[in-house]
């Protein structure tokens, strides 16, 4: 079982995110994830000042000094960037990186991002069409051997190569989100990784993992691809504290489904052992007080270790 810790990128330093990955890298923290933000969510008005890091330069800087821990995110946005560029991005991290890289990519959701920035921001219809075109595009790239020609709605490749590509085996894609008709088709078709994602407010139940894990497999019939390809994950928002009033405030401030791990260290170590029979290959937690770097260090300590 692998365990990965999602690591805030807004309203932090450069100083307080290293601190916190250092101590990922010394402990048995297996992986590192992003958020891919270029304003702090929700988006208040009154915090649009303040830091929100870019996604893939941090991600590139922290291969740079880590060597174990493997690197993601949940999920990057897909119309923030072209996504041959990302292709391209992905290679060069992978390589930094020697083989540690996961490319996690969605449809992107946060408005008021795409207004500042001058980015359309379309339709949910057409930005599930760009994913999904975007996905195979990209899928193309990774597993090519020689240059590229893509001829879509939204993207053209015209004899693209990506140089450098992946270090070892092909760069896994995680297509993030749920939507049953055409997000985890996607998946399905192009996709390495599935995650089930927490702070979208789904119950973190076995039983609703296991209802969207048979929505994939229905789709990977259809398609022709055998669902054991495809890597099992989930996002638990966790917050360990023995302080009732804390952990309302962190599950109703946040609009969390149930079986989020919010309580005592017994409370989430039940949680957990519950996903794991459920049969995933990694549990992610995010919401850890990321302006705090020990805590990473006591949650390892108090729930990771029991499940050595």
């Amino acid at each position: 079982m692998e365990f990965g810790a999602q690591v805030s990128c807004y309203r932090t330093s450069w100083d307080n995110i290293k601190a916190i990955v250092d101590r990922l890298e010394a402990g048995r923290w297996g992986s590192v994830w992003f958020a891919d933000h270029y304003i702090p969510p929700p988006g208040r008005p009154e915090e649009e000042h303040l830091n929100a890091f870019e996604g893939m330069a941090l991600i590139a800087a922290v291969a740079g000094f880590t060597e174990k821990l493997r690197l993601g995110h949940l999920v990057l946005g897909n119309t923030y960037r072209n996504p041959a560029l990302v292709a391209k991005m992905a290679g060069t991290i992978d390589q930094i990186s020697h083989g540690r890289f996961c490319l996690s990519i969605g449809a992107a959701w946060f408005k008021r991002e795409h207004e500042a920035y001058g980015w359309d921001f379309p339709s949910m219809k057409e930005r599930q069409d760009r994913l999904e075109e975007a996905c195979k595009l990209i899928r193309e790239l990774i597993h090519a051997d020689g240059p590229v020609t893509h001829e879509g709605e939204y993207y053209k490749l015209d004899n693209a190569l990506l140089a450098p590509g992946s270090f070892g085996d092909p760069i896994p894609i995680m297509v993030g989100g749920t939507g049953e008709k055409r997000t985890l088709r996607t998946l399905a078709r192009y996709g390495d990784v599935f995650n089930l994602d927490g702070w979208a407010g789904g119950p973190m139940t076995a039983e609703y993992l296991n209802y969207k894990w048979s929505v994939v497999e229905r789709h990977c019939e259809n398609t022709g691809r055998d669902p054991a390809e495809i890597r099992k994950t989930i996002l638990i928002p966790a917050l360990l504290s023995d302080d009732k009033a804390a952990v309302d405030a962190f599950m109703q401030g946040r609009r969390l489904g149930a079986g989020s791990a919010a309580g005592s260290k017994n409370y989430i170590i039940d949680r957990v052992g519950e996903i794991i029979d459920a049969g995933v290959d990694e549990i992610m937690f995010g919401g850890i007080l990321s302006d705090q770097p020990d805590e990473f260090v006591r949650f390892e300590e108090e729930v990771i270790a029991a499940f050595d």
